[in-house]
């Protein structure tokens, strides 16, 4: 099945997209030489797989598998077409210069919930190479491979019933400790209230009520699962130190980035986009974080 939808400004795919690879070899994002990107989904009406790519000023998909349909309907959502940008005025030159050199951004929305929250908990507390890793060893045993012509390795999450079986050791192999393993296995039982959740905000108090998730979790769900430019990642290693030197030329903490990040409010999370992509960075003081193998444990 193909769509082809035409946005009504600049839009830039790959970084509407971006948000949803977690680490070099995901199984379930791709981008080949040629721009497109790959990207398989679970949708309501079954696995897909979706190729997203920029064609003379319009945005060009093509899908595989049951939920084809579901994945070229809500394609515009995922790139940004939903994103709304009212209210939201910059207030620092820094982010400024980024919002002249990247015209095209846009906060898109997926609708699938647990293909968020599952990576997110496996990013709590560890360094992304940890999580990423994680990541790749469970859908290389537990997904499904993708439909239609992907690229060689793609795969599809598993239903919530496959992660609520998981046995501890192979969590262990995936190299997830027993409280994450937790954290999954019991959203995996809520996943159908999660998924119907209407608003930010009623997901929000949905995903806090479950053990093991909290403010920087339901963020980060809440970014990509519903694209809510106001969701703050707070309780991120990094974060508040990057915002805090991008706008002040100083690292600050959670509580300093709020602060810097109040009148943004309704578009904080957009506004941590911008610094991102600003590429300022405070200097390094130290070797990087190790990753740790938790299968030598």
């Amino acid at each position: 099945m193909e769509r082809r939808w035409e946005p009504d400004g600049p839009l830039d795919v790959g970084l509407a997209l971006q948000p949803h690879k977690r680490g070099g070899g995901d199984p379930t994002w791709r981008q080949t030489p040629d721009g497109a990107v790959w990207r398989t989904s679970r949708t309501p009406d079954g696995p897909c797989t979706l190729r997203v790519s920029a064609r003379a000023g319009g945005v060009h998909g093509q899908a595989w598998g049951p939920g084809a349909g579901w994945a070229l309907e809500t394609m515009p959502a995922l790139v940004g077409a939903e994103d709304d940008l009212a209210g939201f005025s910059v207030r620092h030159e820094v982010l400024a210069d980024v919002v002249r050199r990247h015209p095209g951004l846009r906060i898109g929305r997926t609708g699938r919930v647990m293909e968020a929250l599952v990576p997110a908990v496996l990013e709590q507390k560890v360094v992304g190479r940890e999580a990423w890793r994680a990541w790749r060893w469970l859908l290389g045993r537990y997904g499904e491979p993708a439909p239609g012509p992907a690229p060689e390795g793609m795969r599809v999450v598993p239903e919530p019933e496959v992660w609520r079986q998981i046995p501890s050791w192979h969590w262990h192999r995936a190299g997830a400790e027993a409280v994450r393993a937790r954290t999954i296995a019991t959203a995996a039982w809520h996943a159908a209230k999660l998924e119907a959740a209407a608003t930010t905000q009623e997901l929000d108090r949905l995903l806090r009520a479950l053990p093991g998730v909290g403010v920087w979790t339901s963020a980060e769900v809440r970014q990509r699962a519903f694209g809510d430019p106001d969701a703050v990642s707070v309780g991120d290693f990094h974060l508040a130190k990057l915002v805090g030197y991008a706008l002040t030329g100083e690292k600050t903490d959670d509580p300093g980035m709020m602060r810097l990040l109040e009148p943004y409010t309704g578009h904080r999370h957009r506004a941590t986009v911008l610094v991102w992509l600003s590429g300022l960075r405070p200097p390094a003081r130290g070797p990087r974080m190790a990753a740790r193998d938790y299968r030598a444990f």
